[in-house]
Protein backbone atom coordinates (compact mmCIF):
# COMPACT_ATOMS: atom_id res chain seq x y z
CA UNK A 1 0.00 0.00 0.00
CA UNK A 2 1.31 3.44 -0.94
CA UNK A 3 2.04 6.12 1.61
CA UNK A 4 -0.80 8.28 0.29
CA UNK A 5 -3.27 5.41 0.65
CA UNK A 6 -2.18 4.77 4.22
CA UNK A 7 -2.49 8.49 5.01
CA UNK A 8 -6.09 8.52 3.76
CA UNK A 9 -6.93 5.49 5.89
CA UNK A 10 -5.64 7.40 8.92
CA UNK A 11 -7.62 10.53 7.96
CA UNK A 12 -10.84 8.60 7.39
CA UNK A 13 -10.36 6.70 10.64
CA UNK A 14 -9.87 10.00 12.45
CA UNK A 15 -13.03 11.36 10.82
CA UNK A 16 -14.96 8.45 12.32
CA UNK A 17 -13.42 9.22 15.72
CA UNK A 18 -14.46 12.87 15.39
CA UNK A 19 -18.04 11.87 14.52
CA UNK A 20 -18.08 9.60 17.59
CA UNK A 21 -16.74 12.49 19.70
CA UNK A 22 -19.48 14.89 18.57
CA UNK A 23 -22.17 12.25 19.07
CA UNK A 24 -20.88 11.53 22.59
CA UNK A 25 -20.55 15.21 23.48
CA UNK A 26 -24.05 16.12 22.32
CA UNK A 27 -25.50 12.99 23.91
CA UNK A 28 -24.16 14.14 27.28
CA UNK A 29 -25.52 17.64 26.63
CA UNK A 30 -28.90 16.09 25.79
CA UNK A 31 -28.95 14.05 29.00
CA UNK A 32 -27.91 16.98 31.21
CA UNK A 33 -30.46 19.23 29.45
CA UNK A 34 -33.21 16.71 30.16
CA UNK A 35 -32.23 16.47 33.81
CA UNK A 36 -31.91 20.26 33.97
CA UNK A 37 -35.41 20.73 32.54
CA UNK A 38 -36.97 18.55 35.24
CA UNK A 39 -34.85 20.11 38.00
CA UNK A 40 -35.53 23.69 36.89
CA UNK A 41 -39.28 23.12 36.70
CA UNK A 42 -39.22 21.59 40.18
CA UNK A 43 -37.11 24.48 41.48
CA UNK A 44 -39.41 27.09 39.94
CA UNK A 45 -42.42 25.45 41.60
CA UNK A 46 -40.65 25.51 44.97
CA UNK A 47 -39.95 29.22 44.55
CA UNK A 48 -43.68 29.85 44.21
CA UNK A 49 -44.55 27.94 47.37
CA UNK A 50 -41.74 28.99 49.71
CA UNK A 51 -40.57 32.54 50.27
CA UNK A 52 -36.81 32.59 50.77
CA UNK A 53 -37.07 35.45 53.23
CA UNK A 54 -39.57 33.49 55.34
CA UNK A 55 -37.29 30.46 55.28
CA UNK A 56 -34.39 32.57 56.54
CA UNK A 57 -36.53 34.08 59.29
CA UNK A 58 -37.60 30.61 60.39
CA UNK A 59 -34.23 28.84 60.12
CA UNK A 60 -32.09 31.86 60.92
CA UNK A 61 -29.74 33.74 58.63
CA UNK A 62 -26.37 32.01 58.45
CA UNK A 63 -23.66 34.70 58.72
CA UNK A 64 -21.49 34.90 55.63
CA UNK A 65 -18.23 36.62 54.67
CA UNK A 66 -17.66 37.82 51.11
CA UNK A 67 -14.03 37.98 49.98
CA UNK A 68 -13.25 40.27 47.03
CA UNK A 69 -9.60 40.09 45.87
CA UNK A 70 -8.31 43.10 43.96
CA UNK A 71 -5.11 44.00 42.16
CA UNK A 72 -4.85 47.51 40.65
CA UNK A 73 -8.60 48.11 40.77
CA UNK A 74 -8.41 51.80 41.66
CA UNK A 75 -10.91 52.79 38.96
CA UNK A 76 -13.72 50.48 40.06
CA UNK A 77 -13.01 49.29 43.62
CA UNK A 78 -15.03 51.92 45.49
CA UNK A 79 -18.16 51.49 43.37
CA UNK A 80 -17.86 47.70 43.51
CA UNK A 81 -17.73 47.70 47.31
CA UNK A 82 -20.59 50.20 47.56
CA UNK A 83 -22.66 47.79 45.49
CA UNK A 84 -21.81 44.89 47.84
CA UNK A 85 -22.85 47.02 50.82
CA UNK A 86 -26.39 47.25 49.37
CA UNK A 87 -26.99 43.48 49.40
CA UNK A 88 -30.19 42.50 51.19
CA UNK A 89 -29.01 39.97 53.74
CA UNK A 90 -29.28 40.14 57.55
CA UNK A 91 -25.70 39.42 58.58
CA UNK A 92 -22.63 39.51 56.35
CA UNK A 93 -19.10 40.89 56.26
CA UNK A 94 -17.01 42.02 53.33
CA UNK A 95 -13.26 41.41 53.15
CA UNK A 96 -11.67 43.51 50.44
CA UNK A 97 -8.22 42.00 49.86
CA UNK A 98 -5.73 44.41 48.34
CA UNK A 99 -3.32 41.98 46.69
CA UNK A 100 -0.23 44.19 46.54
CA UNK A 101 -1.71 46.77 44.15
CA UNK A 102 0.80 49.18 42.64
CA UNK A 103 -1.77 51.90 41.88
CA UNK A 104 -3.80 53.87 44.45
CA UNK A 105 -6.38 51.13 45.14
CA UNK A 106 -5.49 51.12 48.84
CA UNK A 107 -5.59 54.90 49.19
CA UNK A 108 -8.99 55.18 47.50
CA UNK A 109 -10.51 52.50 49.71
CA UNK A 110 -9.10 54.08 52.88
CA UNK A 111 -10.39 57.51 51.91
CA UNK A 112 -13.83 56.45 50.67
CA UNK A 113 -14.70 54.22 53.62
CA UNK A 114 -12.63 55.77 56.41
CA UNK A 115 -10.58 52.64 56.97
CA UNK A 116 -8.45 52.46 60.11
CA UNK A 117 -6.03 49.74 61.33
CA UNK A 118 -7.89 47.26 63.55
CA UNK A 119 -6.63 44.11 65.27
CA UNK A 120 -8.19 40.91 63.89
CA UNK A 121 -7.03 37.46 64.90
CA UNK A 122 -6.80 34.85 62.12
CA UNK A 123 -9.02 31.78 62.36
CA UNK A 124 -6.96 29.62 59.99
CA UNK A 125 -3.33 29.22 58.92
CA UNK A 126 -3.42 28.78 55.16
CA UNK A 127 -0.10 29.78 53.63
CA UNK A 128 -0.22 33.19 51.89
CA UNK A 129 1.99 36.10 50.97
CA UNK A 130 2.64 38.31 54.04
CA UNK A 131 -0.27 40.43 55.29
CA UNK A 132 0.84 44.01 55.96
CA UNK A 133 -2.17 45.25 57.88
CA UNK A 134 -5.89 44.77 58.50
CA UNK A 135 -8.18 47.78 58.43
CA UNK A 136 -11.87 48.33 59.23
CA UNK A 137 -14.33 50.95 58.06
CA UNK A 138 -15.55 53.48 60.59
CA UNK A 139 -18.80 54.03 58.68
CA UNK A 140 -19.50 50.41 57.66
CA UNK A 141 -18.51 48.07 60.53
CA UNK A 142 -19.01 45.00 58.32
CA UNK A 143 -16.37 46.18 55.82
CA UNK A 144 -12.76 45.07 56.30
CA UNK A 145 -9.64 45.58 54.21
CA UNK A 146 -6.75 43.12 54.17
CA UNK A 147 -3.63 44.70 52.73
CA UNK A 148 -1.07 42.11 51.67
CA UNK A 149 1.85 41.55 49.36
CA UNK A 150 1.03 40.31 45.87
CA UNK A 151 0.42 36.59 45.56
CA UNK A 152 -2.34 36.24 42.97
CA UNK A 153 -6.10 35.77 43.21
CA UNK A 154 -6.01 32.35 44.89
CA UNK A 155 -3.50 33.63 47.46
CA UNK A 156 -5.73 36.62 48.17
CA UNK A 157 -8.76 34.34 48.62
CA UNK A 158 -6.79 32.28 51.12
CA UNK A 159 -5.91 35.44 53.04
CA UNK A 160 -9.62 36.17 53.30
CA UNK A 161 -10.30 32.60 54.44
CA UNK A 162 -7.65 32.98 57.13
CA UNK A 163 -9.55 35.88 58.72
CA UNK A 164 -13.08 34.69 58.01
CA UNK A 165 -15.12 34.34 61.23
CA UNK A 166 -18.46 33.21 59.83
CA UNK A 167 -19.73 29.67 59.02
CA UNK A 168 -20.07 30.51 55.32
CA UNK A 169 -17.52 32.07 53.01
CA UNK A 170 -18.25 33.59 49.61
CA UNK A 171 -15.65 34.05 46.89
CA UNK A 172 -16.19 36.44 44.01
CA UNK A 173 -14.35 38.46 41.41
CA UNK A 174 -13.60 42.10 42.13
CA UNK A 175 -15.74 43.19 39.15
CA UNK A 176 -18.72 40.90 39.91
CA UNK A 177 -22.09 42.60 40.41
CA UNK A 178 -24.42 40.61 42.66
CA UNK A 179 -28.19 40.90 42.57
CA UNK A 180 -29.46 42.36 45.88
CA UNK A 181 -31.08 39.01 46.83
CA UNK A 182 -28.19 36.83 45.61
CA UNK A 183 -26.95 35.90 49.09
CA UNK A 184 -30.45 35.17 50.35
CA UNK A 185 -31.07 32.76 47.48
CA UNK A 186 -27.76 30.93 47.50
CA UNK A 187 -27.85 30.42 51.28
CA UNK A 188 -31.16 28.61 50.81
CA UNK A 189 -29.18 25.59 49.59
CA UNK A 190 -27.45 25.41 52.99
CA UNK A 191 -30.69 25.86 54.94
CA UNK A 192 -32.64 23.21 53.03
CA UNK A 193 -29.89 20.60 53.23
CA UNK A 194 -27.42 20.61 56.10
CA UNK A 195 -25.04 18.45 54.04
CA UNK A 196 -24.39 21.29 51.57
CA UNK A 197 -20.74 22.36 51.68
CA UNK A 198 -20.61 24.49 48.52
CA UNK A 199 -23.08 26.26 46.26
CA UNK A 200 -22.71 28.41 43.19
CA UNK A 201 -25.05 30.75 41.35
CA UNK A 202 -25.55 31.59 37.70
CA UNK A 203 -23.32 34.10 35.93
CA UNK A 204 -24.98 36.55 33.52
CA UNK A 205 -23.48 38.89 30.92
CA UNK A 206 -23.67 42.57 31.87
CA UNK A 207 -22.49 43.93 28.49
CA UNK A 208 -25.22 46.14 27.03
CA UNK A 209 -27.14 46.39 30.31
CA UNK A 210 -27.71 49.60 32.25
CA UNK A 211 -25.93 49.69 35.61
CA UNK A 212 -26.69 52.28 38.27
CA UNK A 213 -25.12 52.37 41.73
CA UNK A 214 -23.70 48.90 41.24
CA UNK A 215 -27.01 47.30 40.25
CA UNK A 216 -28.31 46.20 36.86
CA UNK A 217 -31.46 48.27 36.26
CA UNK A 218 -32.16 47.44 32.61
CA UNK A 219 -31.26 44.12 30.99
CA UNK A 220 -30.34 44.32 27.31
CA UNK A 221 -28.41 42.21 24.83
CA UNK A 222 -24.84 43.36 24.07
CA UNK A 223 -24.24 45.34 20.90
CA UNK A 224 -21.28 43.14 19.97
CA UNK A 225 -22.11 39.93 18.12
CA UNK A 226 -19.22 38.20 19.89
CA UNK A 227 -20.66 39.13 23.29
CA UNK A 228 -24.14 37.97 22.18
CA UNK A 229 -22.76 34.53 21.41
CA UNK A 230 -21.33 34.46 24.92
CA UNK A 231 -24.77 35.27 26.39
CA UNK A 232 -26.05 32.11 24.72
CA UNK A 233 -22.95 30.19 25.78
CA UNK A 234 -23.37 31.18 29.44
CA UNK A 235 -27.04 30.12 29.41
CA UNK A 236 -26.08 26.78 27.94
CA UNK A 237 -23.14 26.25 30.30
CA UNK A 238 -25.10 27.05 33.45
CA UNK A 239 -28.71 26.04 32.83
CA UNK A 240 -28.17 22.99 30.61
CA UNK A 241 -24.75 22.10 31.97
CA UNK A 242 -24.34 22.86 35.66
CA UNK A 243 -28.03 22.49 36.46
CA UNK A 244 -27.95 19.06 34.81
CA UNK A 245 -24.83 18.00 36.72
CA UNK A 246 -26.45 19.24 39.92
CA UNK A 247 -29.48 17.05 39.21
CA UNK A 248 -27.07 14.14 38.71
CA UNK A 249 -25.43 15.07 42.04
CA UNK A 250 -22.04 15.44 40.36
CA UNK A 251 -21.15 19.13 39.81
CA UNK A 252 -17.41 19.50 39.31
CA UNK A 253 -17.04 23.28 39.42
CA UNK A 254 -18.24 26.27 41.41
CA UNK A 255 -17.51 29.44 39.47
CA UNK A 256 -14.94 31.76 40.99
CA UNK A 257 -17.15 34.69 40.00
CA UNK A 258 -19.68 33.72 42.68
CA UNK A 259 -19.46 30.72 44.95
CA UNK A 260 -20.28 30.09 48.62
CA UNK A 261 -18.53 27.47 50.75
CA UNK A 262 -18.78 26.12 54.27
CA UNK A 263 -15.69 27.77 55.69
CA UNK A 264 -14.55 24.84 57.83
CA UNK A 265 -14.64 22.41 54.89
CA UNK A 266 -12.82 24.81 52.56
CA UNK A 267 -10.05 25.26 55.15
CA UNK A 268 -9.81 21.53 55.92
CA UNK A 269 -9.50 20.84 52.18
CA UNK A 270 -6.52 23.20 52.05
CA UNK A 271 -8.07 26.35 50.59
CA UNK A 272 -7.25 27.59 47.11
CA UNK A 273 -4.22 26.35 45.20
CA UNK A 274 -2.19 29.37 44.10
CA UNK A 275 -0.13 27.31 41.63
CA UNK A 276 -3.00 26.82 39.17
CA UNK A 277 -4.94 29.28 37.02
CA UNK A 278 -8.13 27.27 37.61
CA UNK A 279 -8.29 27.63 41.38
CA UNK A 280 -12.11 27.61 41.50
CA UNK A 281 -12.49 24.23 39.78
CA UNK A 282 -9.47 22.76 41.57
CA UNK A 283 -10.93 23.65 44.98
CA UNK A 284 -14.32 22.16 44.08
CA UNK A 285 -12.69 18.89 43.00
CA UNK A 286 -10.56 18.82 46.15
CA UNK A 287 -13.64 19.35 48.33
CA UNK A 288 -15.25 16.32 46.65
CA UNK A 289 -12.11 14.31 47.33
CA UNK A 290 -11.73 15.52 50.92
CA UNK A 291 -15.34 14.77 51.88
CA UNK A 292 -15.25 11.33 50.24
CA UNK A 293 -11.99 10.35 51.93
CA UNK A 294 -13.12 11.67 55.32
CA UNK A 295 -16.52 10.00 55.04
CA UNK A 296 -18.33 13.34 55.40
CA UNK A 297 -21.91 13.39 54.05
CA UNK A 298 -21.90 16.34 51.71
CA UNK A 299 -23.49 18.06 48.74
CA UNK A 300 -22.16 20.50 46.15
CA UNK A 301 -25.04 22.47 44.70
CA UNK A 302 -25.84 24.77 41.79
CA UNK A 303 -28.59 27.31 42.46
CA UNK A 304 -30.00 28.78 39.22
CA UNK A 305 -31.32 32.13 40.37
CA UNK A 306 -28.70 33.88 42.57
CA UNK A 307 -27.33 36.09 39.82
CA UNK A 308 -23.86 37.51 39.49
CA UNK A 309 -23.30 39.82 36.52
CA UNK A 310 -19.94 39.95 34.76
CA UNK A 311 -18.47 41.67 31.73
CA UNK A 312 -17.38 39.39 28.88
CA UNK A 313 -14.68 40.10 26.27
CA UNK A 314 -15.74 41.88 23.08
CA UNK A 315 -12.54 41.27 21.13
CA UNK A 316 -11.20 37.98 19.84
CA UNK A 317 -7.77 38.66 21.34
CA UNK A 318 -9.06 39.12 24.88
CA UNK A 319 -11.52 36.24 24.48
CA UNK A 320 -8.68 34.02 23.29
CA UNK A 321 -6.57 34.82 26.35
CA UNK A 322 -9.53 34.16 28.64
CA UNK A 323 -10.33 30.79 27.07
CA UNK A 324 -6.68 29.80 27.06
CA UNK A 325 -6.58 30.46 30.81
CA UNK A 326 -9.80 28.51 31.36
CA UNK A 327 -8.55 25.55 29.36
CA UNK A 328 -5.20 25.50 31.15
CA UNK A 329 -7.04 25.62 34.48
CA UNK A 330 -9.24 22.71 33.41
CA UNK A 331 -6.25 20.63 32.34
CA UNK A 332 -4.29 21.37 35.51
CA UNK A 333 -7.22 20.57 37.80
CA UNK A 334 -8.14 17.31 36.09
CA UNK A 335 -4.56 16.11 35.76
CA UNK A 336 -3.72 16.79 39.40
CA UNK A 337 -6.68 14.70 40.50
CA UNK A 338 -6.51 12.05 37.78
CA UNK A 339 -6.67 9.35 40.46
CA UNK A 340 -10.41 10.14 40.64
CA UNK A 341 -10.93 9.13 36.99
CA UNK A 342 -13.28 6.12 36.80
CA UNK A 343 -12.66 5.50 40.50
CA UNK A 344 -15.81 4.10 42.18
CA UNK A 345 -14.63 5.48 45.51
CA UNK A 346 -15.78 8.91 44.31
CA UNK A 347 -19.25 7.86 43.18
CA UNK A 348 -20.87 9.69 40.28
CA UNK A 349 -18.18 12.35 40.37
CA UNK A 350 -15.46 9.81 39.61
CA UNK A 351 -17.49 7.52 37.34
CA UNK A 352 -19.54 10.05 35.34
CA UNK A 353 -18.56 13.71 35.71
CA UNK A 354 -14.78 13.28 35.78
CA UNK A 355 -14.62 11.08 32.63
CA UNK A 356 -16.86 13.54 30.77
CA UNK A 357 -14.65 16.53 31.59
CA UNK A 358 -11.46 14.53 31.08
CA UNK A 359 -12.22 12.95 27.70
CA UNK A 360 -14.70 15.39 26.16
CA UNK A 361 -13.99 18.82 27.64
CA UNK A 362 -10.24 18.61 28.26
CA UNK A 363 -9.39 16.93 24.95
CA UNK A 364 -12.23 18.63 23.08
CA UNK A 365 -10.34 21.60 21.57
CA UNK A 366 -7.67 19.29 20.13
CA UNK A 367 -10.15 16.80 18.69
CA UNK A 368 -12.47 19.49 17.32
CA UNK A 369 -9.66 21.55 15.79
CA UNK A 370 -8.06 18.56 14.09
CA UNK A 371 -11.54 17.27 13.20
CA UNK A 372 -12.53 20.36 11.26
CA UNK A 373 -9.15 20.30 9.50
CA UNK A 374 -9.57 16.63 8.55
CA UNK A 375 -13.16 17.27 7.42
CA UNK A 376 -12.08 20.17 5.21
CA UNK A 377 -9.24 18.11 3.73
CA UNK A 378 -11.58 15.21 2.98
CA UNK A 379 -14.15 17.46 1.27
CA UNK A 380 -11.57 19.37 -0.80
CA UNK A 381 -9.99 16.10 -1.93
CA UNK A 382 -13.38 14.87 -3.15
CA UNK A 383 -13.33 11.81 -0.87
CA UNK A 384 -16.32 12.81 1.28
CA UNK A 385 -19.63 11.08 0.62
CA UNK A 386 -22.92 12.92 0.97
CA UNK A 387 -23.84 10.71 3.93
CA UNK A 388 -20.61 11.62 5.73
CA UNK A 389 -21.02 15.37 5.11
CA UNK A 390 -24.64 15.26 6.28
CA UNK A 391 -23.73 13.28 9.40
CA UNK A 392 -20.86 15.62 10.25
CA UNK A 393 -23.04 18.72 9.77
CA UNK A 394 -25.83 17.19 11.85
CA UNK A 395 -23.75 16.23 14.88
CA UNK A 396 -21.26 19.14 14.77
CA UNK A 397 -23.63 22.00 13.96
CA UNK A 398 -27.35 21.18 14.02
CA UNK A 399 -27.37 19.37 17.35
CA UNK A 400 -25.22 22.06 18.93
CA UNK A 401 -27.54 24.83 17.73
CA UNK A 402 -30.61 22.89 18.90
CA UNK A 403 -29.16 22.40 22.37
CA UNK A 404 -28.27 26.09 22.59
CA UNK A 405 -31.82 27.05 21.69
CA UNK A 406 -33.06 24.56 24.26
CA UNK A 407 -31.08 26.45 26.92
CA UNK A 408 -32.97 29.65 26.11
CA UNK A 409 -36.25 27.72 26.24
CA UNK A 410 -35.24 26.31 29.63
CA UNK A 411 -34.81 29.77 31.03
CA UNK A 412 -38.05 31.08 29.58
CA UNK A 413 -40.04 28.13 30.92
CA UNK A 414 -38.45 28.29 34.37
CA UNK A 415 -38.02 31.99 35.15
Amino acid sequence: MSGAGLAWIVVEGFNILVLFYFVSLNAVYLVTSAYAFVALRRYARRLKTVEVEDLIKTAGAVPITLVAPAFNEAVSCVEAIRALLTLRYPEYEIFFVNDGSTDDTLARMVEAFEMVPTPLAPTARLRTAPVRQVLRSRIHPNLWLIDKENGGKADAQNAGLNYCRTPLYGGLDADSLLEPEALTRVVRAFLEDARTVAAGGIIRVVNGCTVQSGQVTDVRLPHSLLARFQVLEYLRAFLSGRMGWDALDAPLIISGAFGVFRRSVAVEAGGYDSTTVGEDMELTIRIHKHCRKAGIPYGVRFVPDPVSWTEVPESLQILGRQRDRWQRGLIESLWRHRDMLLNPRYGRVGLVAFPYFFFLEMLGPIIEGMGYLAFGTTVLAGRATFAYVAAFFAVAVVLGVALSIASVVLEELSF
